[in-house]
């Protein structure tokens, strides 16, 4: 139970509403910051005004999976007004106050940092990112039957990379009778990608590996569908970008060349926000329940 802990739940989507189901269902006191539109209501939460919360007694901020913008603005869905979480306020929080939000920039990096708060970038935790792999590959799916005219069944499919989404995006694909082959560049991802009965392949030899590609699944957060590799796509080529903005794929010259090349990051909380939602809740409120534990268990 969470009795006695007085959480910030700022902005965010519908992601967030299953959050504060959990959070209010283990007695946490919570305050929401950019809902005043949500009909809905939490016994437990109430909603709040950032520049009129009380933050000398916040134990937690909860920040969107986006976390800020590079200005520090907030995204709140349910709400028209803007919040922006600055250094000041941070520095009004107890020492302890911990900062969760799904990833950073340098805008949060940077006020935490000066404001001497620990903030947790959940989307860098292994369980997190596994378990929205899931979602991320039913949505991707998703788009490969809307944006093509053929089966994913037999179809040759190439993955780039093979990290937490790239390897259940792979082995999902293979499940569904594609052909496919992944991109990596570590030998031991390479040898895992042969034990999965996978075609692997050397990034550096993407731009001869992409010449019978029907759908081209990249999730590598760099450059690497560049021009030159798009040039030697078939046409009729379907790119779906899973990486975080701005992915890792020339779109002006994929447009250009008359190639359909989507961006979609953030697809848990796009097609499955309640599971995605409840994959936050899960993890945070192990989280927040181990450091009041670890905060008692320093009280005198």
């Amino acid at each position: 139970m969470l009795t006695g802990i007085q959480i910030a739940v700022i902005g965010g989507d519908a992601r967030q509403l299953e959050v504060v189901r959990k959070l209010t269902q283990l007695d946490a006191k919570l305050w929401l910051v950019g809902f005043e539109q949500l009909d809905h209501a939490f016994t437990g939460a109430v909603k709040e005004k950032l520049g009129d919360l009380n933050m000398s007694g916040i134990d937690a901020i909860i920040l969107p999976v986006p976390g800020t913008n590079a200005e520090g603005s907030i995204e709140t869905i349910f709400s028209s007004e803007k919040v922006t979480l600055t250094e000041d306020i941070l520095k009004k929080t107890p020492e302890h106050c911990t900062i969760y939000s799904g990833i950073s920039n340098a805008y949060l990096d940077k006020i935490t940092k000066n404001a001497d708060r620990k903030l947790v970038k959940l989307f860098e935790r292994d369980d997190v990112a596994i378990y929205n792999s899931i979602p991320t590959v039913e949505g991707t799916i998703m788009m490969a039957i809307q944006h093509t005219d053929y089966t994913i069944h037999g179809s040759n499919v190439t993955v780039l990379g093979l990290g937490r989404v790239g390897m259940s995006v792979a082995r999902t694909f293979h499940a569904l009778g594609a052909k496919v082959k992944v991109g990596a560049r570590k030998s031991e991802d390479l040898a895992r990608i042969t034990e999965m009965s996978l075609i692997p392949f050397h990034i550096k030899d993407l731009e001869q590996a992409v010449k019978d590609t029907d759908i081209c699944i990249n999730t590598i957060p760099f450059p690497v569908v560049t021009a030159a590799i798009l040039a030697n796509m078939p046409a009729h080529t379907l790119v779906i970008d899973l990486a975080s903005k701005p992915g890792g794929t020339d779109f002006r010259y994929a447009e250009k060349r008359g190639i359909k090349a989507l961006l979609a990051p953030g697809l848990p909380g796009i097609v499955a926000p309640k599971t995605a939602g409840k994959i936050l809740a899960n993890v945070l409120a192990q989280l927040l329940d181990h450091d009041m534990k670890q905060r008692k268990g320093n009280t005198p």
